[in-house]
């Protein structure tokens, strides 16, 4: 058994401070661990971990995005961002908030039995500015490049990826159509993933409204579980039948992301 969780730390010096990641790791015991939004490079923060290995793409900006995954079984390679083709392919550039190459939001491990990419989607932002750059060119190129890195073993997808797929996925739809996060374009650069046969391994256990992986400072949203599923684990279809189950854990706090999981069967 594997047990692979992601979580969106939402700045990992606080996290650590707090003891939160500590606590959260003692109680899971992740086999493989991945971050978004660690908001640190790593000379900023120290982890403490006997029997892990630690990998950052941390972004250029100071105090911003970033990824990392933190592992106790050793990656045949690790490749951060996107490769070359892809990014000239999709002309993933950069727009008016910068160069998203630059910003630490993809890493992909090599295992045994799979590829693990962890990924921290751009926000669309409150005004959409960014939505194009996310539709026309974030969007497809990662899921390109899922399917370049399988053509080699199967994939494992996590992380932010900053839409809610379908109404089920947040609890308040009808207002929010249409707004960041539950965009036309957004849903579509989702469902790309599940049409081309990524599994959405949380549905597969678990059905219906209610089950989210953010919530907003404002009002006691989370704690009214008024929230968003917008944190994702989705895997090649070629491991279905490794499938043993997928989570989503709230009680973790320290963020205002949880951490999801999924466990498989290798």
């Amino acid at each position: 058994m594997i047990k692979v969780y992601s979580w969106n730390v939402n700045g990992i010096r606080a996290l650590v401070k707090k003891g939160a990641l500590d606590q959260f790791i003692d109680a899971e015991k992740p086999d493989i661990l991945c971050l978004q939004e660690i908001k640190a490079k790593e000379a900023q923060f120290k982890i403490d971990l006997t029997g892990y290995e630690q990998f950052y793409y941390p972004a250029d900006k100071p105090g911003y995005s970033g990824v990392a995954i933190l592992t106790r079984i050793k990656p045949l390679e690790v490749r951060r961002g996107l490769p070359e083709t892809i990014v000239d392919k999709y002309h993933v550039r950069g727009d008016i908030y910068g160069d998203p190459n630059l910003e630490g939001r993809i890493m992909a491990a090599e295992f045994d039995q799979f590829w693990l990419v962890t990924v921290y989607t751009p926000n669309a932002k409150d005004d959409l500015s960014r939505l194009t750059l996310r539709h026309n060119n974030w969007d497809p190129a990662v899921l390109d490049y899922c399917k370049l890195l399988q053509k080699d073993k199967p994939v494992v997808l996590c992380g932010d990826l900053n839409v809610a797929h379908t109404e089920l996925d947040l609890a308040n739809p009808k207002p929010n159509e249409g707004k960041k996060g539950f965009t036309k374009e957004e849903r579509a650069g989702f469902q790309a993933f599940i049409d081309d046969g990524f599994l959405d391994t949380f549905r597969l256990f678990k059905k219906g409204n209610g089950h989210y992986t953010w919530w907003s400072h404002f009002a006691g949203s989370r704690e009214r579980n008024i929230g968003w599923r917008i944190d994702y684990f989705l895997v090649s279809k070629e491991l279905k039948q490794n499938i043993v189950t997928a989570g989503i854990h709230p009680n973790y706090l320290g963020s205002d992301h949880c951490p999801t999981s999924v466990i498989l069967d290798t």
